[in-house]
């Protein structure tokens, strides 16, 4: 069974628009204005950004305002409580499984963290198994993580599935995989190599994949 390997963060769920949720709430909460909105989601960069240094920003920015608590559970809670699984990415996972492929989760943070989000959404259900860097040791794009993903099971015929050109994209690349780049409506910024496959979101990209361009 061919290994398919997918990130989690903006791939298979929305987490943005989960943690743009939670930031909307902490502000109305902390009586502080909705123009902070748009620097909470520039600093949190796409969930790149370390905890810790968003963590520090926002205590420096609004001081004695906030509890610091209350910037803590924004951050250790806010996207993970609130993302969901759309209805077509749950389709295209039975799917996948149904077609012989073997769907395997590859996502970087904590651990508790995203083994909330994997189980709150569902997905432990939906797939194989998950690797998670903080419980791994090693983060994307180190190889060592998918080798980790693979558990020992061949790569030959792996496709990697993510919205990340560096971490998922450029990791699958250093490792000869096929890959498949969620783009999400952005451009492509590398320009030293390149995804097998470019598609709109994740549903898309795994309809490709197991439509039959992921064989051979």
């Amino acid at each position: 069974m061919p290994l398919l390997m997918l990130d989690l963060d903006n791939t298979l769920i929305d987490r943005d628009a989960a943690f743009r949720s939670a930031a909307t709430q902490f502000l109305a909460e902390q009586g502080l204005p909705p123009r902070e909105l748009p620097w909470i989601m520039s600093m949190d960069g796409d969930g790149f950004t370390p905890r810790p240094d968003v963590a520090r920003a926002m205590t420096h920015r609004y001081g004695d305002r906030v509890a610091p608590a209350a910037i803590h559970e924004l951050l250790d809670r806010g996207a993970a409580d609130r993302v969901t699984l759309d209805d077509a990415v749950r389709a295209a996972l039975l799917g996948a499984t149904a077609a012989g492929w073997t769907p395997v989760v590859v996502t970087n943070g904590r651990t508790v963290q995203q083994t909330r989000k994997i189980e709150r959404t569902g997905l432990d259900t939906l797939v194989d198994g998950w690797v998670i860097s903080e419980s791994a040791g090693h983060k994307k794009p180190d190889p060592a993580i998918f080798h980790a993903a693979a558990a020992g099971r061949s790569l030959d015929a792996a496709w990697m599935v993510g919205d990340s050109a560096t971490a998922d994209v450029g990791g699958a690349h250093r490792l000869g995989l096929r890959t498949a780049w969620v783009s999400r409506g952005r451009r492509w910024p590398e320009p030293d190599f390149g995804p097998t496959h470019t598609a709109v979101d994740a549903a898309s990209a795994l309809a490709y994949v197991v439509g039959g361009h992921g064989a051979g």
